[in-house]
Parts: structure tokens; C-alpha cells; sequence
């Protein structure tokens, strides 16, 4: 009996030592974690005020000269402090110590404001190496549902014309981003055409109603349209055939001469 009290005394002595050891490594893992939070809130602020466009290519150029950090790692470093300025969650768990920097990092990848409170506990749940497996399938399922819907959008694009009865055209239809985009680019550069023209002949645009007013925006796009249409036709939409697609003009040199040869294939509206 009394071997196994001694036993068991001099078990619990290591045990306890261990446990405060234990403790110890993480309560300075998690101010380890705070600290990194403050790095990257001057990071994200350094790069944003332009502190490293002195000679660098970029902040991550910077951090590698600077602190010595390896160009991937730095690059990751400028990743996640900029993610974090949209994520105040996730910024907040790492300034507690409550996410390592690990975790964050992976999130980052794959967060959004609308999704960043359920991607936390997705974090304070697992492992690091869980978390990292939790995104890779998150960003599969995001790039087949991105891909999903841009398939959508494509199947969704329209334009429909038809002719009112009093002879007017209606237009109705629907574009995909970047057409639209590239729609609106060339509807504000109608518009600044037509408004340049009407300021050289000093007079309002064209269109103005009776009274002389100037054109709503609604009228503005309608003319802008018309210029546009009409320029496609000026220049020929048709690109000919397949000999006249292109100019090519060649120059040959000898020594002193005047060029040898000159091959001239004439283009549409295209001058190289």
C-alpha cells in the first residue's frame, strides 16, 4: 500500500508541471496570435497609404526586403491583411487568440461578409488542417456554382425590337456584365461626342424638344444609340473577305538605299 501512494505521488508532481506547461505555450501561442492581428492591421494600413512605393514593386516586395520574409509568404501576408479589412469577425477571433493565424489565412480564402459568422465557427471547431480541408471543398462548390450562374446569365441575354404603332422603335432586351459594361462605355462616349459637336456648332444637342429645353438622359441615350448605329454602318460591319481583313504595309531597306519593295493590302477601316 504504501509503495503505490508513493506511486502515485510522484506521478501527479509531472503531470501538474506538464499541464502548467501546456497552459503557458498556449496562452502565449494566443498573444502570439494578437500580435500577428496587429501586424497585419499595419500591413493592410502600410499598403494602403503606398508606404512601400519608394523603389519596390509592391508591399510584398517590401515585407521580404524588410523583415526578411520569404516573397510567398509575404505575398500572403498582404492577402489576408487585405481580406481582414472586410472581415471584422475573423479580425476580431485573431486579436483575441482565439483563431491562429493558420485558420484565418485559409478562411480568408473563401470568406465573405455574408458568409464570414458561419466560416468562424467552421474555424473555432476544427483543426487547422480540418479547416484547410472545409475550404478547398467550399471553393470547389463556389467555382461550380460561379460557373453555374454565368451559364445562366449567357442563356438569359435578349434583345427583343419591334415597331410601335405610331412608328417608333421599342427596345427591350438583357446583356451579360461585360457586354453590358462594354455597352454603357460606348453609350457615355456617344453621348460625349454628340454633347463636344453641339458645343463646337453652339447650339443644344439635337433632338431637344420644342421648347428648346436640354434632352433628358432618357433622350441623351436614344441619340447616343443612333450615332452608334450609324457609325457601324459608316465604317461597314462586314469584314470583306478574308484577303481584305488586313493592311500590312512592308518595308524593305538595303544599306543605304530607298526600300526595294513595298506589299500594300488595303482593309477595312484598319490601318497597321
Amino acid at each position: 500500500m504504501d509503495i503505490s501512494s508513493t506511486h502515485v505521488r510522484t506521478t501527479l508532481g509531472p503531470v501538474a508541471e506538464l499541464d502548467r506547461l501546456g497552459d503557458e505555450i498556449a496562452e502565449l501561442s494566443a498573444h502570439l496570435e494578437a500580435a500577428t492581428a496587429r501586424l497585419l492591421d499595419l500591413i493592410r494600413e502600410f499598403d494602403a497609404r503606398g508606404g512601400w512605393n519608394n523603389g519596390f514593386r509592391s508591399c510584398a516586395h517590401w515585407l521580404s526586403w524588410r523583415i526578411g520574409l520569404n516573397l510567398g509568404a509575404a505575398r500572403e501576408k498582404v492577402r489576408v491583411a487585405r481580406a481582414l479589412g472586410t472581415l471584422p469577425l475573423l479580425a476580431q477571433a485573431l486579436a483575441r487568440g482565439e483563431l491562429s493565424y493558420a485558420k484565418v489565412r485559409a478562411l480568408t480564402r473563401v470568406a465573405t461578409p455574408e458568409t464570414e459568422k458561419r466560416l468562424l465557427g467552421v474555424g473555432r471547431a476544427g483543426t487547422a488542417s480540418h479547416v484547410e480541408r472545409i475550404v478547398r471543398g467550399w471553393r470547389c462548390v463556389d467555382r461550380k456554382a460561379e460557373a453555374r450562374e454565368a451559364a445562366r446569365r449567357h442563356a438569359s441575354r435578349a434583345l427583343h425590337v419591334h415597331q410601335d404603332d405610331d412608328g417608333t422603335i421599342v427596345l427591350r432586351g438583357r446583356l451579360e456584365p461585360d457586354v453590358g459594361a462594354l455597352f454603357m462605355r460606348a453609350l457615355a462616349a456617344a453621348r460625349e461626342t454628340l454633347y463636344q459637336r453641339a458645343r463646337g456648332k453652339g447650339a443644344a444637342p439635337r433632338l431637344a424638344d420644342p421648347v428648346g429645353d436640354r434632352p433628358t438622359m432618357g433622350q441623351q441615350q436614344a441619340d447616343a444609340l443612333a450615332l452608334i448605329a450609324e457609325a457601324v454602318l459608316d465604317h461597314g460591319l462586314d469584314p470583306g473577305a478574308p484577303g481584305e481583313r488586313y493592311q500590312v504595309v512592308v518595308h524593305v531597306e538595303v544599306a543605304g538605299r530607298a526600300p526595294a519593295r513595298r506589299w500594300v493590302q488595303e482593309s477595312r477601316g484598319l490601318r497597321v
